[in-house]
């Protein structure tokens, strides 16, 4: 056989083992993204609300947008939890629950801790049968994951929670159990915590000091609530943002490669519970991905603003304006110091326009002037609607319709979880409607025939100025301030940033409340 023959059979033989070794790799990653798949664990879209926070529009094409996702844990004892967290099967609870937002420049990132006794209004939530649940007021913030009493949780109705708290539309949910977690930190063989003291209350042991823990040990450090501090679940907030801060760190540490993700992944998915938008391996992937450009120092966590409650014992207020504050920051895609990232133009929005979360911008684009109103329209009758659950809203609106000349207005019930201001009228009553519609800019005006009148259900867009006095001002002890408007602060405001920690601090400071 000639040379240039034995060079070509060689030739051959090379191409072809490597398209086998090609065609060998594809399969074995096609089978291992299958595997990955058929883990993974979605909850029904049908439960999402279908009156949400608008999505954020890109500023140019190709431009990205803010993300939030929404980080629950769940202490169900279904499904082998128990043998992690002990106590018997049953409905769990979102004990922890961090708003991840991502900014739109994909290299800044917040996590607000949202209290679990946070009293806040539930909106209206699908339950198992298919029924819609009423909204309730005054409600602890965990208890939303129990609608339903599902064995596996309500992540859809915390997440309606959440976006009717904060205005921000929820692009992702993820809920991670005790299972989950101790998969994960084994994956990626421990992240390293501080433990202030020794602990060895309610069957949870810990040595004091900087250690590497993976598995039971992470499960009882991110439960744990008695033996640090004063046993508070404020406390165990900032251990929980400790902690994520170090697995962080530990996975920028390793790289955002696939030889990295995919174990973590195939532990994650096995424990997880996610939306639909996340509910294949390569889309968890991606997402991750996506995030690899953010530093750890540019990672901040933050604990919304809050108090002991002065009315419910044992409970937690979120503190008015200050957490109106954060939620508007991150609305509009801004830094905690009020700075914009670049990505967006200065003064646009991740979230509702301007119009609809500032007076001040609502006035700086005059309405169309009114036609006069007369003395038989000015008494018609006009019923407010608290569509918030937030004390005292409905006698701030109606205050501000009786101060434009209208005579015959009261107060409805209140029913909460509305985002945006609605109008109904019945037909005679179309100028009224649109006269009031100047008062609530963004508002939306319905027909309902045969309602005798007019309606105006307040929802989060509105943003008193001040409180009213007089018959309507329903008074009651400890309710919020309005929300704020006008220039946001430069600077960090102090009851965000005394709430806070940067990702990179030193996982051993701050960890404990009181």
């Amino acid at each position: 056989m000639s040379g240039s023959s034995r060079r070509r059979r060689v030739i051959r033989t090379v191409i072809g083992l490597a398209a086998v070794l090609v065609l060998s790799v594809a399969g074995a990653g096609a089978w291992f993204y299958h595997r990955l798949d058929t883990n993974i664990t979605t909850f029904d879209a049908g439960g999402v609300a279908t009156e949400r926070p608008p999505a954020p529009v890109p500023t140019a094409p190709g431009a990205s947008v803010p993300v939030n996702v929404l980080l629950l844990g769940s202490d169900t004892r279904n499904d082998g939890n128990a043998d992690l967290g002990g106590g018997e099967e049953g409905v769990g609870h979102s004990d922890t629950a961090i708003l991840l937002h991502v900014y739109a420049d994909r290299k800044h990132a917040v996590g607000v801790s949202i209290p679990r006794d946070s009293l806040v209004t539930i909106p209206s939530c699908r339950l198992p049968s298919g029924d819609w649940t009423k909204p309730r007021t005054n409600q602890m913030f965990n208890e939303a994951f129990t609608v339903g009493e599902s064995a596996k949780g309500n992540p859809a109705c915390t997440q309606n929670t959440v976006e009717a708290l904060t205005g921000l539309r929820v692009d992702h949910t993820i809920v991670v159990d005790f299972k989950g977690v101790a998969a994960m930190t084994d994956a990626i063989n421990g992240v390293d915590v501080c433990v202030p003291n020794d602990v060895n209350s309610h069957n949870i042991k810990l040595r004091k000091g900087l250690q590497k823990i993976a598995g039971q040990p992470a499960v009882d450090y991110l439960r744990a609530r008695y033996g640090f501090g004063d046993n508070s679940d404020i406390g165990r907030m900032k251990r929980q943002q400790a902690f994520l801060s170090s697995m962080i760190r530990k996975i920028q540490s390793q790289g955002f490669s696939l030889p990295t993700l995919l174990p973590l992944a195939d532990a994650a998915t096995r424990s997880l519970t996610v939306d639909e938008g996340l509910g294949t391996a390569m889309k968890l992937v991606d997402f991750a991905q996506s995030l690899q450009q953010i530093k750890l120092s540019d990672i901040t966590f933050v604990t919304a603003p809050w108090r002991f409650s002065i009315v419910q014992k044992g409970r937690v207020d979120l503190v008015h304006p200050d957490v109106d504050t954060l939620w508007r920051l991150l609305r509009e895609d801004r830094t905690l110091d009020g700075q914009s990232t670049g990505q967006l133009p200065d003064g646009a929005t991740g979230g509702p326009s301007p119009a609809a979360t500032d007076p001040a911008a609502a006035s700086a684009s005059p309405s169309p002037a009114a036609t006069p109103l007369t003395a038989e329209q000015l008494a018609t009758p006009i019923t407010v609607v608290n569509g918030v659950g937030t004390d005292g809203l409905a006698g701030r609106g109606a205050a501000a319709i009786r101060a434009q000349g209208f005579q015959n207005v009261s107060l409805g019930a209140t029913t909460g979880g509305r985002l945006r201001t609605e109008i109904a009228y019945d037909p005679p009553f179309k100028a009224v409607a649109e006269q009031l519609a100047t008062l609530f800019p963004g508002a939306r005006t319905t027909e309902e025939p045969g309602s005798e009148g007019v309606t105006v259900t307040l929802g989060r867009d509105f943003r008193p100025t001040a409180a009213p006095t007089g018959p309507l001002a329903e008074p009651a002890p400890g309710a919020p301030s309005a929300a704020p408007s006008g220039p946001l602060p430069t600077g960090v405001p102090s009851a965000i940033a005394e709430n806070s920690r940067n990702a990179d601090t030193d996982p051993c400071a701050n960890l404990t409340f009181g």
